[in-house]
C-alpha cells in the first residue's frame, strides 16, 4: 500500500528522514520535533507603537458582559489614573459593542502619516469595525480577512501615545485570540465569567489558552455575580454562588472582583453613558469596577516583578 500523503504534501517517509538522528533513527520523538517546529514557526512579537501596556479583556463564552466590563474597565483606570493615558481597542470584527457603549459614531480621518484617528470620548480613545462599516451591516468575512483587518487595528491606527490600551475580545479561542497572543507583547489577560456552569467550561478553557502561549492571566471577573431585590434587597445567586471561586482555585488565578446583575448597569452601557462615569464615586456599582482597576494594576505591576517575566 503506498504511503498515506497528507494535505500539505509531506510522506510518513519523508517526516522520518528529515528528523531521524543516530539517536532516534526512526524520527518517533515527533512530540521534540513538533515543539522545534513551532517555535522556528512563531513570528517575533512586535510592539504596538506608542503604547506601553495591553490588556486583554476576553471570555469563553459570548453573553457574559465582557465588553460591558472591558468599557468600564478602561473608564475605570482613567479616572484611577488620570494623568495617564488609555485606549480602548473593539476586537470583535463580526459584532462590534464599543461604538454604542461609548456613544461614539463616524467615520475616523487620517493622519498626515496615513494612520486612522481613534474616535475619542470620556477621555479614552476608542477604535472598532463598526465605524468602518453601516451600522446594520453584516460583516461577511473570511478568517484570513479578519485577520487582516485586526492587523490594520493594531498597526494602522494612531494610539500613540497611550499607557493602557484595553482591548475587548471576541468570545471563544479563536484565529484572532490566537493572532494578538502571538503578535504583540500582552501584559495580562482578564476572563469575564458568569457563576453558571456552562460559561464557566469556555472560561476554563480561555484562561488555559492565555496561559499556554505565555500571557499572564491577571484573574477572574465574576459578573452577574448576585441579584438584589429591588424591592426588598434580598440578593439572590439566580447563576450559581460559588462556580468562579472554585475555578480559581483550578485554574491558579484570583476572582478580582465580583459584579452583581444590576439593570443600571446595563441601561448605563445601553445609552452610551457607562455606570463609571454615569453614577457617582459612593456608588457600589462604581466602587466595584474602581476595584477592578486597582486590582488589575496591582496584580501587573506583581506580574512585571516576576522573575521569569
Amino acid at each position: 500500500m503506498a504511503l498515506r500523503r497528507f494535505n500539505f504534501g509531506v510522506t510518513l517517509s519523508s517526516w522520518k528522514m528529515k528528523y531521524s538522528t543516530h539517536s532516534d533513527p526512526l524520527g518517533t520523538n515527533l512530540k521534540e520535533r513538533q515543539a522545534q517546529m513551532m517555535k522556528k514557526g512563531l513570528p517575533v512579537k512586535k510592539p504596538i507603537e506608542g503604547v506601553k501596556n495591553v490588556i486583554l479583556v476576553a471570555s469563553g463564552k459570548g453573553g457574559v458582559g465582557k465588553s460591558t466590563v472591558a468599557v468600564n474597565l478602561a473608564l475605570a483606570l482613567s479616572r484611577h489614573l488620570p494623568s495617564q493615558d488609555v485606549g480602548l481597542l473593539d476586537a470583535d470584527i463580526f459584532g462590534p459593542s464599543i461604538p454604542t457603549m461609548m456613544n461614539l459614531s463616524g467615520n475616523p480621518l487620517l493622519t498626515d502619516k496615513n494612520l486612522i484617528k481613534p474616535l475619542v470620548n470620556y477621555n479614552i480613545k476608542c477604535m472598532s469595525m463598526g465605524f468602518l462599516v453601516d451600522n446594520n451591516a453584516p460583516v461577511i468575512w473570511r478568517g484570513l480577512m479578519v485577520m487582516s483587518a485586526i492587523e490594520k487595528l493594531l498597526r494602522q491606527v494612531d494610539w500613540s501615545p497611550l499607557d493602557y490600551l484595553i482591548i475587548d475580545m471576541p468570545p471563544g479561542t479563536g484565529d484572532t485570540q490566537l493572532s494578538i497572543a502571538q503578535n504583540i507583547p500582552v501584559a495580562g489577560a482578564i476572563i469575564v465569567t458568569t457563576p453558571q456552569e456552562i460559561a464557566l467550561i469556555d472560561a476554563r478553557k480561555g484562561a488555559l489558552m492565555f496561559q499556554k502561549v505565555g500571557i499572564p492571566v491577571v484573574g477572574l471577573v465574576n459578573n452577574m455575580a448576585s441579584y438584589a431585590c429591588p424591592n426588598c434587597g434580598h440578593h439572590s445567586h439566580i447563576f450559581g454562588a460559588t462556580g468562579a471561586e472554585k475555578l480559581s482555585k483550578e485554574i491558579g488565578v484570583d476572582v478580582l472582583v465580583d459584579i452583581p446583575l444590576d439593570t443600571s448597569i446595563m441601561e448605563a452601557a445601553d445609552g452610551g453613558y457607562p455606570i463609571v462615569i454615569s453614577s457617582t464615586s459612593n456608588n457600589p456599582l462604581v466602587q466595584a469596577y474602581m476595584s477592578l482597576a486597582e486590582k488589575v494594576l496591582s496584580r501587573l505591576s506583581a506580574i512585571k516583578d516576576e522573575p521569569s517575566r
